[in-house]
């Protein structure tokens, strides 16, 4: 297949076009995963205000925004089906400016992650491969949903929640916490599952092996549902044994609302997909506070 490196008379894109690349929306989902391990670590946050807003940075603007501009790239061919108004394919992103870009936030992101300890440089260098192999030749983890979607749900929440509590810290987090963080991140296998039925056309096209790709629209949402569910039923159960009984009612509360969102999504999973990202996913995230501030009492 041609390469696709649009030509356009400007020599340089502009900013809204970068940032347009970046994703802004796309960063929430870590920033916020990042605010749980914070509240998660139980330390005091006060008199460390630079060290957790460069954290909130570089796991968003940074190595999350990485992630956005390297899977562009890699992805120009699968846009150009299924969203041709992306800065790539429409040509507003000239020349090979979006490999430029990623390989440019790559090397930002070493630099702030340089300053955050052992622990905070280790994890983001964790992050920035699982980023480049998620999108990138020769081994391009997205070509399969399973091992794709494992690879964002883990970059998108265990491993900023791992890092913003290691970074309190100042070493490896709480097994409680780990173990927290890595559910959450099952968890998320099921919204990216999900996040897929927007390109369905585009990734059969080019021999993309999403799971809605592989399954069929109703038994991948069906499958979202239950990775969704059965990472929080485990939480709650957690909770319980850790007697922290207000906190896991709470997100038995979230989930118990989430559940009756899933019955409608699964009526008309491809239609109603990006419906419960905005609706079900919202009371997920909220059940990842809730139980960040039960392991912040926890003295972990």
């Amino acid at each position: 297949m041609s390469e696709i490196a649009p030509t356009s008379s400007l020599a340089r894109p502009s900013p809204l076009v970068v940032l347009e690349l970046l994703k802004p929306i796309t960063w929430f989902p870590p920033m916020w995963a990042f605010a749980c391990g914070i509240v998660s670590s139980g330390q005091s946050v006060p008199g460390r205000w630079p060290t957790v807003i460069a954290g909130v940075l570089l796991v968003g603007p940074l190595v999350c925004a990485t992630s956005q501009a390297a899977n562009d790239w890699f992805d120009r061919h699968v846009d150009a089906i299924n969203e041709p108004g992306r800065p790539i394919p429409s040509g507003r992103l000239p020349g090979r400016w979006g490999l430029y870009i990623a390989l440019i936030w790559t090397a930002l992101s070493l630099g702030v992650a340089s300053h955050l300890g052992v622990w905070g440089f280790g994890a983001s260098v964790f992050g920035l491969v699982l980023a480049w192999v998620y999108s990138a030749p020769p081994i391009r983890l997205k070509r399969n949903g399973w091992w794709g979607n494992s690879a964002v749900g883990l970059c998108y929440e265990g491993l900023p929640w791992f890092t913003a509590a290691a970074i309190m810290t100042g070493s490896a987090p709480d097994w409680r916490i780990a173990l927290t963080a890595f559910l959450y991140s099952l968890g998320a296998h099921g919204i990216m599952t999900l996040n897929d039925f927007k390109s369905v056309e585009g990734d059969r096209k080019m021999g993309i092996a999403s799971l809605p790709v592989q399954l069929g629209p109703h038994r991948a949402a069906l499958l979202a549902c239950i990775t969704m569910a059965a990472a929080q039923a485990i939480v709650i159960a957690m909770l319980f044994v850790w007697q922290r009984p207000l906190h896991a009612v709470a997100v038995i509360v979230m989930l118990a609302a989430q559940l009756a969102l899933m019955r409608r999504l699964l009526q008309s999973p491809r239609e109603r997909a990006p419906w419960y990202n905005a609706t079900g996913v919202s009371l997920y995230v909220l059940g990842m506070l809730i139980t960040a501030f039960a392991l912040g009492t926890l003295g972990a």
